[in-house]
């Protein structure tokens, strides 16, 4: 993996001219969703306002995850007078990675861009992210500049990334940030398999291991203005540790028994 500077810790330093950019890059903008009713609609409309003016092509893709809240048919209704959104539906729940995974088989232009469906990231500021993505460049990587959750949260989160960061050699200042650009044929070259927020994990390593050129820019953070976070609940938590237990073993422990037994 080969990290690229951004000159600068600031949101506004990525308004910078795009010497060396793409022309016109095409854009797939994706939102995962579950009971995300009350955020979905604006969010969606948000996007592409930031990114049209930005891009040769651009749909915006949402994956309702079983929602049960109403999403669907927020969704349903918003496509009929917004030819660009593509809605995606799940029967039932298959989890943050499966919604990711979805989304990303769903998507048809060169560049991915992504962030959650809650709102706690502004999809405005997809847009800053643009001018980084030039030809040097495979992945744009936000970093939160403050985290809008409760202390304990916060904690929490630092934990994770110090840990997963140690155990999977991931290089990214924050791996669980959740507002990323990337091309689109890294996913499709390796895809990726987890179901869990564990796809995180694997996404920035399957990236790292294929010598994706990242370059990493600030991002805001807002607490949550509705509903309640899945990822805290005992069968998600449970389901992630056994996921990642299951890919640090596939991608770190394993390779290094084959290699010891050759």
């Amino acid at each position: 993996m080969t990290t690229v500077p951004t000159g600068s810790d600031s949101p506004e330093s990525a308004r910078g001219g795009r010497s060396g950019a793409a022309v016109a890059p095409t854009i797939s903008a994706m939102f995962p969703c579950y009971n995300d009713a009350a955020t979905i609609g604006g969010l969606v409309d948000v996007v592409h306002a930031a990114l049209a003016p930005l891009t040769g092509e651009l749909e915006v893709i949402v994956v309702d995850d079983g929602s049960t809240d109403g999403s669907g048919d927020v969704l349903r209704d918003l496509a009929t007078t917004r030819p660009w959104l593509r809605p995606v539906h799940h029967p039932v729940n298959r989890g943050y990675g499966g919604a990711l995974i979805s989304g990303f088989a769903a998507a048809r232009h060169e560049w991915i861009f992504y962030t959650d469906g809650d709102a706690q990231y502004d999809p405005a500021e997809a847009a800053l992210m643009v001018p980084l993505a030039t030809e040097a460049v495979d992945v744009v990587q936000g970093w939160k500049i403050t985290r809008g959750d409760s202390w304990y949260r916060k904690l929490i989160g630092r934990a994770y990334h110090h840990a997963v960061k140690l155990l999977f050699r991931l290089p990214v200042r924050d791996t669980d940030c959740d507002f990323r650009m990337f091309r689109r044929r890294l996913v499709v070259d390796h895809p990726l398999t987890s179901t869990s927020g564990v796809i995180c994990v694997e996404m920035m390593r399957s990236f790292r291991d294929q010598g994706a050129r990242f370059v990493e820019t600030p991002v805001h953070h807002y607490p949550r203005p509705s509903g309640r976070s899945q990822f805290f609940r005992v069968p998600a938590v449970a389901r992630s540790a056994a996921q990642l237990l299951a890919l640090w073993w596939r991608v770190i422990v394993a390779p290094r028994l084959r290699r010891g037994g050759s």
